[in-house]
């Protein structure tokens, strides 16, 4: 049976379908504002809950000269101003050790990037900030594989889990989506929170940079929840074009309240 994670007044894991939504990286207070005001809004009229997400730096670029965030100072003052504003729990994450303890003097949930989510050290600093952590699967695993991943915060200290699933590269800027991978990770006992986003991802589809296939966003998530999932990860943005990171896959304000919409009447189908 799944442990439901607390967060602020409501739990991952229950009879309530939970959102992580926000702009890809923190360009400036003025986008992060508005989005997390739609937002907020949006979810609370669909009665799901809610936790806004953003990054203070994404250290995982494909090139030197792409835009990787405000830095954590800048960043985390700017989430702990949504924060306050909004009246919203926070999610970001982390690339480095030294981070957790900053990061979670501002976040409710400290994310474990895909690509690092094997690093003991990272795993075991965050586990020890008592914050919920959200691991995020990585490309390169199967989800079995998480067990022992989880075991590692599971064994600092911390019991309070969440893993996050973001589909399988095979390389050639292509990642595949096996709805498979949510029963499995579930029956481990912890919540599963699919990455509806970045799973359209193509790694290096454009050379120095990413690309995606927006498009694709709807059915993936509604394939998720059709098949267990907790919750949902989605990147939003007012306008993903012109974004300066992971545009080509994040999803509009109008884009998210259809998906958020239907998305929920599924959930609360397959948990009647």
């Amino acid at each position: 049976m799944v442990k439901a994670v607390g967060i602020k007044d409501f739990f991952i894991g229950k009879n309530k379908l939970t959102i992580m939504a926000g702009p890809c990286a923190i360009e400036s207070k003025d986008i992060l504002f508005k989005t997390a005001e739609y937002l907020k809004k949006l979810t609370a009229e669909l009665n799901i809950n809610f936790v806004f997400k953003s990054s203070y730096d994404k250290a995982n670029r494909s090139s030197l000269n792409s835009y990787r965030g405000l830095g954590i100072e800048k960043g985390l003052e700017l989430l702990a101003d949504v924060k306050k504003e909004f009246d919203v729990p926070i999610v970001t994450d982390i690339h480095n050790p030294c981070e957790a303890d900053k990061a979670a003097g501002v976040a409710d949930i400290i994310q474990i990037p895909a690509f690092l989510c094997r690093q003991t050290d990272l795993l075991v600093a965050a586990a020890k900030t008592n914050k919920v952590i959200n691991i995020k699967k990585g490309q390169f695993l199967a989800p079995q594989q998480m067990k022992s991943i989880a075991k590692k915060v599971l064994e600092s200290g911390n019991d309070k889990i969440i893993i996050t699933d973001r589909g399988v590269t095979f390389g050639y800027n292509n990642l595949v989506s096996d709805m498979r991978a949510i029963p499995i990770i579930r029956e481990m006992d912890y919540p599963v929170i699919f990455d509806a986003t970045h799973s359209v991802q193509l790694p290096g589809g454009c050379g120095e940079s990413s690309s995606g296939e927006r498009k694709f966003v709807p059915v993936l998530a509604k394939s998720a929840v059709a098949a267990g999932a907790d919750g949902l990860f989605f990147e939003v943005h007012p306008n993903p074009d012109s974004a300066l990171c992971d545009g080509a896959n994040m999803i509009d304000f109008n884009m998210a309240k259809d998906i958020f919409n239907i998305c929920n009447e599924i959930f609360n189908l397959v948990n009647s």
